[in-house]
């Protein structure tokens, strides 16, 4: 597929913290999509994938989203538009949102690599196995099969506290009680207040949910990250004394977490998601 009239960039995308069940062999990526498995790989203007349907593929790596004009949205100051040249081409995934929802349940205080071993033993216990090119692969688990996993069996998979939160967040969905479509559908506000009502889903979980698989550009993860990036490039929009309190201390507040958020969505307008990734992923790599 030419995707000349598309900038993209297969390894930034999949590289920068949005999904944690892909893995790069040689040239290729191979991961899991929709329950299919799929290898896919960039050269230059030309991606070529195998086991899906072109249309499956625009839909996930959001090809429909205009890049250009995100960049001139979001290209407020020099820090994001240096962001933006070193990492041009980097696209928010549209994820399935029942495996983002559990993903960043798993996520919070913990690696890259340890989310990522989580989710794998979580697949391979409760998942259906597939075999393609010569490998296993297994499906996420559904939230039926979640919700009926016994606590055990879940922190066998490496889960510690969080298998609470799992197992409860996936009975509410299982038996109809939160609709994912259903919150997908609704704006913002009113989808990040309904998320928040699931166990093991904060304000920082909410957000990565509704920015990586419900189309809610607007929203704007914060973490230690983009705390760092705040307080190092931003902090003459906030006052001295919030400046000097968010200095001093390792961890924040949720009422920290709400003033940055809401000053990454007031200065970035509505792709403040792309703004948040594109210097999350900058500064993560820079530092």
């Amino acid at each position: 597929m030419n995707i000349e009239a598309c900038p993209f960039n297969l390894d930034f995308t999949l590289c920068c913290g949005q999904v944690f069940r892909w893995e790069k062999r040689g040239e290729w990526w191979y991961g899991v999509v929709d329950s299919r498995p799929l290898r896919v790989r960039q050269t230059n203007n030309i991606l070529e994938f195998h086991n899906v349907g072109e249309a499956l593929v625009r839909r996930y790596f959001s090809l429909d989203h205009d890049l250009q004009r995100i960049s001139s949205e979001i290209g407020k100051d020099a820090h994001v538009r240096k962001a933006l040249e070193e990492f041009w081409g980097l696209r928010i995934i549209r994820q399935e949102p029942w495996e983002c929802l559990i993903s960043f349940v798993c996520a919070t205080y913990k690696s890259v690599a340890a989310i990522r071993n989580m989710l794998q033993k979580l697949s391979a216990r409760f998942g259906e196995k597939t075999r393609y090119d010569g490998r296993d692969f297994y499906s996420f688990p559904s939230p039926k099969k979640l919700a009926s996993a016994t606590l055990k069996d879940l922190e066998s998979c490496g889960l510690g506290y969080r298998a609470k939160y799992v197992k409860k967040t996936s009975e509410r969905v299982n038996s109809g009680e939160c609709e994912l479509e259903v919150i997908r559908k609704m704006p913002y506000e009113q989808a990040k207040n309904v998320l928040q009502n699931l166990p093991g889903v904060g304000s920082k979980v909410a957000d990565c949910i509704l920015l990586f698989s419900m189309d809610k550009l607007e929203a704007y993860p914060v973490d230690v990250w983009v705390r760092r990036i705040t307080m190092k490039y931003y902090s003459e929009h906030f006052p001295a004394a919030f400046v000097r309190k968010l200095s001093s201390k390792n961890s924040f507040s949720n009422s920290d977490y709400e003033k940055m958020n809401a000053f990454g969505r007031r200065y970035f307008g509505e792709y403040a998601g792309y703004a948040q990734e594109y210097l999350y992923h900058y500064e993560r790599l820079n530092h």
